[in-house]
C-alpha cells in the first residue's frame, strides 16, 4: 500500500452527471400524480440537495404544493424508481476516469457524498468507477454528514491517516464548508450542480477540467 496524499472526491457533480436520472424520476412520479413533468434545467441545480428538496420544488412549480402527510411515500417510489433506472443516462464527466486511473498511482482516493449509501454503492460499480476508491462513505454510515468535518476524517482514516495531506474535491459550498471544517484545502469544480457560481464559493483552486485536479492538487499540498 502507497501511502501518498488522500484525495476525497464529492460524487453527484462532481465525478458522475447524475442529474438526467435523477430528474427522470422526479418526473416518473409528476406523471403518475397527473401533472406536468419539468425540465432537466429548472430542477439541474437542486441536485445534490437531497431528493425531498428537488420533490417539494417540482410539485411547487407544477400545479401546487405537495401534500406533507403523502411526502414521504412520494419519496419512497421516487428512491424505488431511481434505485432501478441508476445508471440508465449517468455518466462520469469528461476525463474522469482517465484522471483517476492516473491518480490511483500515487494517491489515495475516496469518496465523500451524501447520497444515501445504498444508492452510491450501486453507481460507483455500475459505471466501474468503485475500483479506483480504497473509501466509499455516502449519507448514513454516520449520524452525521457532510458539511460536519467527523465524516471527512473518517474517510481519511478509512484511507489509512493524513499521512502526505489530504484535499477534499467538491462542486458546491458544502464541500467548501466540509474542507474548511476539516482544515484541508478544497479544489471545485465549475460544472457541477450548485446554483451559485463555483468561483464565488471560496474554494483554494476551481477548475472546468477535471484532468487538471492532479496539478492543482500537488500545488495546494505544496509538491
Amino acid at each position: 500500500m502507497h501511502f501518498g496524499p488522500a484525495l476525497v472526491f464529492d460524487l453527484d457533480g462532481t465525478l458522475v452527471d447524475t442529474a438526467p436520472d435523477l430528474l427522470e424520476a422526479i418526473n416518473f412520479i409528476l406523471k403518475a400524480e397527473g401533472r406536468r413533468t419539468v425540465d432537466h434545467a429548472d430542477l439541474r441545480h437542486l441536485v445534490g440537495h437531497g431528493a425531498k428538496t428537488m420533490m417539494v420544488e417540482a410539485f411547487a412549480m407544477t400545479g401546487g404544493p405537495v401534500d406533507p402527510a403523502r411526502l414521504p411515500g412520494l419519496l419512497d417510489r421516487y428512491i424505488a424508481h431511481y434505485r432501478t433506472h441508476i445508471a440508465d443516462q449517468s455518466r462520469p464527466f469528461p476525463g474522469v476516469e482517465s484522471t483517476l486511473s492516473r491518480l490511483a498511482q500515487s494517491a489515495r482516493l475516496g469518496v465523500l457524498t451524501n447520497k444515501p449509501q445504498e444508492l452510491t454503492d450501486l453507481l460507483l460499480p455500475a459505471l466501474d468507477l468503485a475500483r479506483f476508491f480504497g473509501a466509499i462513505h455516502g449519507a448514513g454510515r454516520m449520524e452525521v454528514s457532510k458539511p460536519d468535518a467527523r465524516v471527512f476524517h473518517h474517510v481519511i482514516e478509512e484511507l489509512g491517516g493524513p499521512s502526505e495531506g489530504a484535499v477534499m474535491i467538491g462542486d458546491s459550498a458544502t464541500d467548501v464548508a466540509t474542507a474548511r471544517a476539516a482544515g484541508v484545502p478544497v479544489i471545485l469544480v465549475d460544472y457541477g450542480y450548485t446554483p451559485i457560481p463555483a468561483r464565488e464559493l471560496g474554494a483554494d483552486a476551481v477548475t472546468g477540467e477535471f484532468d487538471e485536479i492532479p496539478a492543482l492538487a500537488a500545488r495546494l499540498l505544496g509538491e
